[in-house]
């Protein structure tokens, strides 16, 4: 098995390698932002702890003076008044656990790691089914590319694991005869 000592160096990679890794590197990098996002949101959370959702919410609609009744301002009171009903500690818990997991898998990817890319194939090809219902029921451009840009991760992933086992397979050592 070859070591990182034996692995050709930069610079003399292949344009296609080159190309490769760099798409690995977007991935990667794309899934440390959505880690560091998570991480964002869950300290916004904790800053909501010992305050009235539900009045910050109706605050900021009566200060940029929106209709109430109004499709987004009813979806912020709806969300309001459930994340005053939630138990904060296990929103958290799973926020902390989503952003622990794609830094992990960020930092898998970008070192090419073989365990990072079955993470992200696996956690990829479960969002496919809630993306594409999505798309059934809210069909648009955003949603439409969302699942695609889901579908090529997935794909990509799964072709560099097939292409890691094949190579293994064909640089095998036979066994030696008895």
């Amino acid at each position: 098995m070859p070591t990182h000592a034996d692995a050709p160096s930069p610079a003399a990679a292949t344009p296609r390698a080159r190309r490769q890794r760099g798409a690995l590197h977007a991935i990667a990098v794309f899934e440390g932002v959505k880690g560091v996002a998570a991480l964002a949101a869950s300290f916004g959370m904790l800053e909501l702890v010992h305050h009235d959702v539900r009045h910050l919410a109706v605050a900021l609609i009566g200060h940029y003076a929106w209709d109430p009744a109004g499709r987004y301002p009813a979806l912020l009171l709806h969300y309001a008044d459930a994340l005053q009903d939630a138990n904060l500690r296990n929103l958290l818990l799973v926020a902390w656990g989503y952003a622990a997991i794609r830094l992990a898998e960020g930092y898998g990817l970008w070192r090419d790691r073989v365990w990072a890319e079955w993470l992200a194939a696996l956690s990829g090809a479960l969002y496919v089914p809630f993306e594409a219902q999505h798309l059934w029921h809210r069909p648009n451009l955003i949603n439409a590319l969302v699942l695609a840009g889901n579908l090529c991760v997935v794909a990509y992933m799964v072709w560099r694991l097939w292409k890691r086992h094949r190579d293994r397979r064909v640089f095998a050592v036979p066994p030696a005869a008895g």
